[in-house]
């Protein structure tokens, strides 16, 4: 299915004769968009469900740490203080480079702060990033009310997870630090097996959980900083494909839950831009679906969990 619905995005409705110029013209367009889509895929997937065997928590996601909350008010606050304008700073590869920066220092600092001390806890720093998040996201509301209605058009493009945000000039910046960074995450497998033993087990074990923790956490936010700084943010789309993948695979396995997840992620990808820009022509705005889709798979495991 991976592969129907790529060839698809490349080539369907192309418009020009097959084999000539302005046709492979529009091909190598269209597979920006799929380049970025793997991109993507790759960290929600991995990025996820490694966030939720180390929280012990299948229903949250890295989402609950706030870089979705800090990535719109960094957006918010340039368009606020230089206006319309602004939105051309955040733009390019050194401003890239400095919010998926300051997001990973802001993870790495709340991590440090929350589990590195002698009384750490996972669930007080799940609280304090939820917490942090309300405040990033009242304080952009708070500025948003401000905007006149020009900028807040120019803002809003911004702040919704689409594939048209992508700037394709970051993808040989992003792509060697994913790489590297999921396949840490999948030469630490085993380790995430035994992560999601618990803190008892895994001691006894011989490994050490709070260390072992923090780093996976790190490597997370770093992937969670570049999607979220490639294409914006998209909520719902890593609980979505991980959900899937767990009820797919059936097993705790992480070497397998993880191709499983990535592929998903994938096709919902895929499939959502390919329905959005053909049928209702709204280009990269793959949210609208995920977000609805994602949504209702929440509560529908909400409702036969019976809790949080």
């Amino acid at each position: 299915m991976a592969l129907a619905l790529a060839f698809a995005v490349l080539t369907y409705d192309n418009g020009m004769p097959f084999g000539s110029e302005g046709y492979w013209r529009i091909v190598s367009m269209r597979a920006d968009s799929l380049i970025v889509m793997v991109v993507v895929a790759a960290c929600q997937a991995f990025a996820t469900v490694s966030f939720q065997t180390v929280t012990a928590n299948r229903i949250i996601t890295p989402s609950i740490m706030g870089f979705e909350s800090l990535y719109i008010a960094i957006q918010t606050a340039v368009v606020f203080v230089f206006g319309a304008a602004g939105v051309t700073m955040v733009a390019g590869t050194g401003q890239f480079v400095l919010q998926v920066l300051l997001m990973v220092g802001f993870a790495g600092a709340l991590y440090g702060w929350l589990l590195s001390g002698r009384f750490g806890n996972m669930h007080i720093m799940l609280l304090v990033g939820v917490v942090i998040g309300g405040g990033l996201g009242a304080l952009s509301t708070f500025m948003q009310r401000l905007l006149d209605p020009n900028e807040f058009d120019v803002l809003t493009a911004r702040l919704f997870g689409n594939l048209s945000n992508a700037d394709t000039d970051n993808l040989p910046l992003v792509i060697p630090t994913v790489i590297v960074v999921s396949t840490i995450l999948w030469f630490r497998a085993r380790r995430l097996n035994v992560l999601a033993l618990g803190r008892d087990v895994c001691s006894n074990l011989g490994m050490n959980h709070r260390r072992e923790t923090m780093i996976i956490l790190l490597l997370v936010s770093i992937l969670m900083a570049m999607t979220t700084s490639l294409v914006g943010p998209m909520t719902f789309l890593g609980f979505l494909i991980a959900t899937l993948a767990y009820s797919l695979t059936d097993t705790y396995d992480h070497r397998l839950i993880y191709p499983v997840a990535f592929l998903l992620g994938f096709v919902v990808l895929s499939g959502a831009y390919f329905i959005l820009r053909n049928f209702f022509y709204a280009g990269g705005a793959v949210t609208v679906i995920i977000e609805l889709i994602g949504g209702l798979v929440f509560l529908v495991v909400i409702m036969r969990k019976g809790r949080l």
